[in-house]
């Protein structure tokens, strides 16, 4: 009897020991389950104002608290005091997050969302010889298409491959559509063999200049580029109405410093790779001309400035935006770039600080 008790004692104690951390753990997720939707729900809040915390990733960093404090300047709020904590939760106080419902939504993949996805060769020579550079799978397209992290993207949704017709779960943003890139008109579009390879005295679009007997219409909008802080902001009238990350030169090729102007706007352009170009800075006989498509080192758009070879444009690894230098231009992600090409127009001043 004495062996009987003690063994359903020890059978006790065993199945205490297991079940209580279970149920710990269970609470510790759900606490992560609900940091994950709240933080989602601000950087949805800021992509929609404007204020694009970059891809979403569910979490509270940097560009995150950055964009944050941007949209309060620009409503007259001051910014709030940083956290020496990572990722820790910021001051919402005033901001209207109920306006984000739902926080993640339902989304059937379409026929069209699988169109523009192919391989894409690692080489540069290989790659030029393709007439486009597409998604290199569904994952990738549609986490793009929701301004969303690839690896946040594959957590929600654990499915490694997608057909048509099959529900996944994505953050309620203005969805970003590739093929309606080729339809945006932006102020000051521009047509050329290699975005990158304007001259510095390139003409400026012909709508936009002075021709007689036209008023020009007055400039109020201009960027700054802030290089400590890897944002852009977009001026109107000296308000502040927009920011976007950026990824910004390395010390070896930095972006030039100083006030610049927009020359115009192109999209789904070529791009000339000259790797001693893009690693020194000089022009060499010795480049590809690779086509266009999301998974262009340019992205999807390019704005050109009248400095030769520098531009403002999108980028094929949008996880990297603020976290990778560039050569020199100002990378943005493809949804931000195309954001900001319809807020501008040839003339708008550029200032890199």
């Amino acid at each position: 009897m004495g062996f009987s008790l003690a063994l359903l004692f020890a059978i006790a104690f065993d199945v205490s020991a297991r079940t209580k951390p279970a149920r710990h753990k269970s609470h510790t997720e759900s606490e992560r389950s609900e940091e994950i939707e709240s933080a989602t729900r601000l950087q949805i809040f800021l992509d929609r104002a404007n204020f694009s915390p970059g891809a979403i990733t569910g979490r509270y960093n940097e560009f995150t608290l950055k964009a944050l404090s941007l949209y309060r300047e620009s409503r007259g709020e001051p910014s709030p005091s940083p956290s020496k904590k990572p990722n820790a939760v910021p001051d919402m106080n005033g901001i209207d997050l109920k306006s984000v419902d739902p926080v993640f939504m339902d989304y059937t993949v379409t026929d069209a969302d699988l169109q523009n996805i192919g391989p894409v060769p690692e080489s540069v020579a290989a790659q030029a010889k393709l007439k486009f550079l597409p998604y290199r799978d569904a994952a990738e397209a549609i986490a793009e298409k929701f301004h969303c992290d690839a690896a946040f993207f594959k957590k929600l949704n654990h499915a490694k491959t997608f057909k048509p017709g099959d529900q996944v779960k994505v953050p309620n943003v203005e969805p970003f559509d590739l093929a309606a890139v080729k339809d945006i008109e932006p102020g000051s579009e521009m047509n050329t063999d290699a975005a990158n390879d304007l001259p510095d005295d390139a003409a400026t679009p012909k709508e936009d200049q002075n021709q007689p007997g036209a008023t020009a219409s007055p400039i109020t909008t201009s960027i700054n580029i802030d290089t400590k802080t890897n944002m852009l902001s977009v001026f109107d009238a000296d308000k502040l109405v927009a920011a976007y990350p950026v990824s910004i030169g390395s010390a070896q090729t930095a972006s030039p410093i100083g006030d610049w102007k927009v020359k115009g706007i192109a999209k789904l352009p070529r791009f000339r790779y000259d790797k001693a170009m893009l690693k020194y800075g000089k022009r060499s006989g010795d480049f590809h001309m690779l086509p266009p498509g999301p998974n262009s080192p340019v992205g999807v758009m390019w704005i050109a400035l009248n400095k030769k070879g520098i531009g403002l444009h999108g980028t094929n690894e949008p996880d990297t935006i603020g976290h990778a230098a560039s050569h020199g231009c100002v990378r943005l992600a493809n949804w931000d770039v195309v954001r900001l090409a319809q807020k501008i127009k040839a003339g708008v001043p550029v200032g890199i600080q």
